[in-house]
């Protein structure tokens, strides 16, 4: 029996994807302008006893603080060369507005990884990327964490490569990672793209690599990888 598939069956798909991705769309912005906020007041990182927050800001600060360099001096530029050339006036107020949204969404980005540090504690091991990519290896899951450089091929911060028969997730941070977890037995994750097949090691970015190994092995189950 032949089955005709009507426009129905190939729109939904569709609908549904640009659904979840103005979603996520909306959800990323409120959480730069939420960011922002809370950097502005200065707002003590909330940590229980024990945790201790390491930073991964540093190998991408100076190329934020580029854009926003850039971003600031263009503004003006722009607004002159607007308000000269096109006859619209709306099109100046336009350009102006947009200008200055894409200024305070680089503040507000810059802001998002300043207050959500990585964490290491007892309930294990906290990753993050700004306010998207929020991931926690429970410390008995842990297996070795040790220190590794390695430069990623793309700048996406959710990678998934194949080692021989291991799977490895990696949070990179401009293209790199620094730090190789080693998990006890395959775990998933939940990431803004949906939950991750079983991965066998995690590698992230950290500023003080050193540092962060020698607190993960203060909660990890094998405290002899560095």
């Amino acid at each position: 029996m032949t089955v005709t598939r009507t426009p129905t069956d190939t729109r939904t798909p569709t609908r549904g994807k640009a659904g979840a991705l103005l979603r996520r769309a909306a959800v990323t912005e409120a959480a730069m302008w939420r960011s922002m906020y809370m950097w502005a007041l200065r707002r003590p990182l909330p940590l229980a006893p024990g945790d201790e927050p390491f930073g991964y800001l540093g190998v991408i600060k100076p190329i934020l603080g580029v854009f926003i360099g850039l971003s600031v001096v263009e503004i003006p530029i722009l607004d002159l060369i607007v308000r000269n050339v096109v006859p619209w006036e709306p099109a100046r107020w336009i350009m102006l507005g947009l200008s200055v949204w894409g200024l305070l969404w680089m503040i507000g980005f810059f802001a998002s990884i300043k207050i959500h540090p990585h964490v290491i504690g007892d309930t294990g091991i906290r990753v993050r990327v700004g306010a998207g990519i929020d991931i926690t290896v429970p410390r008995q899951e842990i297996e070795t964490v040790s220190r590794s450089y390695r430069s990623m091929p793309s700048g996406r911060s959710v990678q998934v490569e194949e080692v021989g028969d291991r799977r490895v997730l990696h949070i990179v941070v401009g293209s790199q990672t620094s730090v190789d977890v080693r998990l006890r037995r395959p775990l998933t994750f939940v990431l803004p793209g949906g939950e991750t097949e079983p991965v066998d090691e995690l590698r992230l970015y950290a500023d003080d690599p050193d540092a962060f190994v020698r607190k993960a092995r203060t909660v990890s189950a094998d405290k002899t990888a560095l």
